[in-house]
């Protein structure tokens, strides 16, 4: 039975994708014309471009430019569908899902829900911290920073100013760098001039990372000159070393060290969402779905997992999983989009590494591409060029190399703006 989805098969085998990230989408999209009847099910209905998320906590864009309607994408596509629902348990035996909306058969699932914040079990820094993993969580963050300015120029006590202008983030990998390096811009060009007021020697930027190095994933050329790059705009960067816990006001290192914040920005790691009804045995290291080398989970039949949801089996080059960036996840959905639809010998999936960048601040970034590392103004230019092209719309590419262009002539942004949920008034009444 199903329930509140209004969708009859037409005699159609219906796949289920639940998500509408990178990998998600792109699978949809391959599959647009084929005698499938494609179920995409996501909690929010647009898609989130979630490299420029940084971006969005530093006021240097707007959240709608990151963000792009899914069923906008589907108008032009007649098997393609969309159902905003979140995905509550999978019945295996019945090949059906339950959402809060109701029951769904499928004859296909397609895991590419990504992964949640992993505080590694602690629930003071799950509490108290800022985490980054949506457009949500990135407009959050904006307004903790801003409200933090304006809190700290409403009181004349230093050591709450200190407390309430300083940022630390953890995790040396790219979001971290690279928030840490914009937040460090803002500092320099654009806070003194809103905030005259203030003392910025005050406002420290830390950024922790508990490995000996910065971005992990890239090379060794890329993590050193990142590290030069934040040593350059002021970043107190600190290697080897964890967070221990944290109040909301007090940070504690593993070495037994403190330090105060009102403002802690959780990058540090990442773990894969279990999902009620898939046995414990189909999951690997950070609850990734283990999958064969066709993405399909083990353990079950019919059931997919791609993107950053998914660790393939057996594969001695990646044995940790792959690096979860949307490139794995696009092209494991471009290698199941042509195994589904051709449905004979299926080729199995490798990975195809395309390079990786990070920007760390104006005329800052670093590239690894295959044969080649570089840093400085060309991997940049190259930075902004790769990303502005993978941004979904054109009117969105538009916005993004406005707000881009403005922001580099005159080194300010211009979307400092705290905007709050609405709260009815009835709600605080008991």
């Amino acid at each position: 039975m199903e329930n509140n989805f209004n969708l009859p098969r037409n005699n159609k085998q219906r796949i289920v994708i639940i998500g509408a990230g990178f990998g998600g989408l792109k699978l949809a999209r391959k599959l647009s014309g084929s005698p499938y009847q494609v179920v995409v099910i996501d909690k929010q209905n647009f898609h989130q471009f979630q490299p420029l998320f940084y971006q969005v906590a530093a006021s240097g864009i707007e959240p709608s430019s990151i963000s792009f309607p899914v069923r906008k994408i589907f108008q032009t596509h007649s098997n393609l569908h969309f159902r905003q629902t979140e995905l509550l348990r999978v019945d295996v035996a019945a090949k059906q899902i339950q959402t809060k909306a109701g029951q769904l058969s499928y004859d296909y699932l397609v895991f590419a829900n990504g992964v949640n914040t992993n505080y590694f079990g602690n629930t003071n820094l799950e509490v108290n911290s800022l985490p980054m993993k949506s457009t949500a969580e990135a407009i959050n963050l904006r307004n903790r920073i801003l409200s933090s300015f304006e809190k700290a120029n409403l009181t004349e006590d230093p050591q709450e100013q200190a407390k309430l202008m300083s940022v630390v983030i953890v995790g040396g990998g790219p979001t971290g760098v690279e928030l840490a390096g914009s937040i460090a811009e803002m500092r320099r060009y654009v806070l003194p001039k809103d905030y005259p007021e203030l003392d910025f020697s005050r406002m420290k930027i830390y950024l922790y990372e508990a490995s000996p190095r910065l971005l992990n994933g890239m090379s060794g050329s890329s993590g050193t000159k990142a590290l030069e790059f934040l040593d350059r705009l002021g970043v107190e960067v600190n290697l080897n070393t964890a967070i221990a816990d944290y109040d909301g006001d007090k940070i504690t290192l593993q070495n037994k060290h403190e330090l105060y914040t009102k403002n802690l920005i959780w990058t540090a790691g990442v773990s894969g969402r279990r999902t009620n009804g898939i046995g414990a045995d189909s999951y690997g290291r950070g609850n990734r779905l283990q999958v064969d080398k066709y993405n399909k989970v083990l353990g079950v039949e019919n059931i997919f997992a791609i993107g950053d949801a998914c660790l393939v089996f057996g594969d001695k080059k990646y044995e940790a999983g792959h690096p979860q960036v949307a490139q794995v996840a696009i092209q494991q959905a471009n290698c199941l989009a042509f195994n589904l639809k051709t449905k004979g010998s299926w080729k199995p999936f490798t990975y195809t590494d395309k390079g990786s960048l990070a920007t760390i601040g104006r005329n800052m970034a670093v590239a690894d591409l295959p044969g080649i590392s570089f840093s400085g103004v060309f991997a940049w230019f190259l930075w902004l060029f790769v990303h502005l092209m993978a941004i979904v719309g054109v009117k969105n590419r538009f916005f993004i190399f406005v707000n881009w262009a403005q922001s580099y002539f005159s080194r300010d942004q211009s979307l400092r703006i705290l905007i709050s949920p609405y709260k009815n008034k009835m709600s605080n009444k008991t």
